[in-house]
């Protein structure tokens, strides 16, 4: 395969097709399906996503349960799309072909992000979050302070409905968390004249104290600007 493929529907030789993963749909559809495709005409009307592994040799990295029908079918060709080589590529193809659940950064995510997820996890057969109230459950983790959580049992103490087990588990399907980096404060010398540009990093309670730590009158009902202002002249 040249690099001029990539894109390209191919009919490809079965055999030189590795099926990577595979699928985990039951026997039944896939049994069912290849009867339909032989009925058909035996052609796989909808490509299965392969990359090149090596001279005329492929693996699958999406549409598995096609590949999975075609074998069952007995088809000496298979009808292909051929993906670039990457990882990425491979993981995007799994998520388009609904293979793979993608996942939302909670740490993050917006509302509306939240509320989606939760809900699909609600809606799910047999969901281990069954009888948890949506609107009450995305208000509550929405509104916490997600960006330092190194874990997901913060949710718990929300007194959401989601509780440790597996309520808590099931989070895992469709959130991950990447903590943002704690802010290091800088140490500041009272007696020091300090840029403006410090001083925005730091909190009003903050400010407040390095004012009355300098003897700075009528600091207390002074607003952030304010503060940095009067600390800036000091």
């Amino acid at each position: 395969m040249s690099l001029s493929d990539v894109g390209n529907l191919m009919c490809l030789d079965k055999d030189g097709i590795n099926p990577g993963k595979g699928t985990n749909a039951p026997e039944f559809l896939i049994k069912v399906s290849a009867k339909a495709l032989n009925e058909s005409g035996g052609r796989n009307w909808v490509p299965v996503i392969v990359k090149e592994t090596g001279e005329d040799q492929y693996e699958v990295i999406g549409n598995s349960f096609i590949f999975a029908v075609a074998e069952e079918a007995g088809l000496e060709k298979v009808w292909c799309i051929i993906a670039d080589p990457s990882e990425q590529t491979s993981q995007l193809t799994k998520i388009l072909a609904g293979e793979f659940v993608p996942k939302v950064n909670l740490s993050t995510a917006t509302r509306d992000e939240i509320q989606s997820a939760l809900q699909y996890l609600i809606e799910k057969p047999n969901s281990e979050l069954k009888g948890v109230q949506l609107a009450i459950a995305t208000n509550r983790i929405d509104g916490a302070s997600r960006n330092q959580w190194k874990n997901f049992e913060p949710v718990t103490k929300l007194a959401c409905g989601i509780t440790r087990g597996k309520k808590l588990d099931a989070l895992k399907e469709v959130f991950y968390l990447t903590p943002e980096p704690t802010t290091i404060k800088p140490v500041i010398d009272p007696g020091v004249i300090i840029d403006p540009e410090i001083l925005k990093t730091l909190t009003v309670a903050k400010l407040k104290d390095m004012a009355r730590e300098r003897g700075i009158p009528g600091y207390s009902g002074k607003r952030k600007p304010d503060l940095i202002k009067l600390l800036s002249k000091s």
